[in-house]
């Protein structure tokens, strides 16, 4: 059985559903697809709620996997009368790794600082439109036409991709923690870089310690090491894969600024994002919000490049709101 979405010949991943018998109650079967290379790629996703409800597609960020959308987030959400739809992006959790395509992160950098751009495409074996269209792959597995989508931090901007390339399939956008990809908005602190990109220790033991080290960009109310560490052994003993960081980056980095596109949509936008934010600047957000026609702009205090479980009711609360749009 075979499904084909609305893309460009160039980009079009040709689907495959097929059944997992592995698969846990709360889990639908993987979606099968195949990339513009031709390579394999299953798509791990978990539903909360009852498919009738208006679908929620969460879509995590850099690195991260669906497990940086807690479930009791999840089950919050869906227990207001939504379908939730959380799923691994290719090259994280029990999605399909790209091991045949290796992407040295100080070369790709070094070529992006250097002004070889085309060095830098040649690296990357995929796009940032093609992990948007992952997840619309996901939701013709699930039958969905059209969906909400809310997406954080580098999930923001594939949430961005797909409202830009698949508009017919979105319902409204939620970009949270994300930017534009303009390069004088939504920087880093230097510290939060020198974080973010700095190697984790490949034991377990010292890869959960490090895990403190995102305090740098936490809520500086409500940051919790305890969670952070608990989080980070939960990844590591599903799904540990720092090889697919380097390609990931190299599709987020590689699709430049969405700004045109942006001021061009015509869709429901919520933009939500923290003001203790120092991995995804503030002005990031502000600059979605202003680009984009009619979009509505949430600064929350007390929130940083993490979802506080304080905040949850609020954040929660400002979902069900926007997506009651049909």
């Amino acid at each position: 059985m075979s499904a084909q979405p609305d893309t460009t010949p160039d980009t079009t991943p040709d689907i495959a559903v097929h059944s997992d018998p592995t698969a846990k109650p709360d889990t639908e079967p993987a979606v099968k697809l195949t990339d513009t290379r031709s390579k394999p790629i299953t798509i791990e996703y978990e539903t909360f709620g009852a498919p009738g409800d208006p679908a929620v597609l969460l879509v995590m960020g850099f690195g991260t996997q669906l497990l940086g959308w807690d479930p009791d987030f999840c089950r919050m959400l869906a227990a207001r009368g939504r379908y939730v739809i959380r799923y691994d992006n290719r090259d994280c959790g029990l999605s399909t790794k790209l091991d045949e395509h290796p992407v040295h992160l100080g070369d790709f950098i070094t070529a992006m600082t250097s002004g070889a751009f085309e060095r830098a495409l040649a690296m990357a074996p995929y796009s940032l439109r093609d992990m948007a269209a992952d997840g619309i792959a996901v939701l013709d597995r699930l039958g969905i036409a059209r969906a909400h989508v809310v997406g954080s931090s580098m999930g923001g901007m594939i949430a961005q991709k797909m409202a830009i390339e698949f508009p017919d399939r979105v319902l409204s956008l939620t970009s949270m923690m994300s930017s534009t990809g303009e390069p004088e908005y939504g920087q880093s602190t230097p510290a939060a870089q020198q974080v973010l990109f700095a190697s984790r220790p490949a034991d377990r033991d010292g890869y959960v310690a490090a895990a403190e080290r995102a305090l740098v960009w936490a809520s500086r109310r409500y940051g919790d090491a305890g969670q952070l560490r608990t989080l980070a052994a939960a990844s590591y003993d599903r799904a540990y894969y720092p090889t697919g960081v380097p390609r990931q980056l190299a599709a987020m980095i590689l699709d430049g600024s969405r700004a045109e596109a942006l001021t061009s949509l015509d869709v429901p936008t919520l933009v939500i994002h923290g003001l203790d934010d120092t991995l995804i600047d503030p002005s990031g957000g502000r600059r979605t919000a202003e680009l984009v026609p009619g979009a509505r702009l949430l600064l929350v205090e007390d929130m940083g490049h993490d979802r506080p479980r304080a905040l949850w009711p609020r954040l929660v609360d400002a979902i069900t709101d926007h997506t009651a749009i049909r």
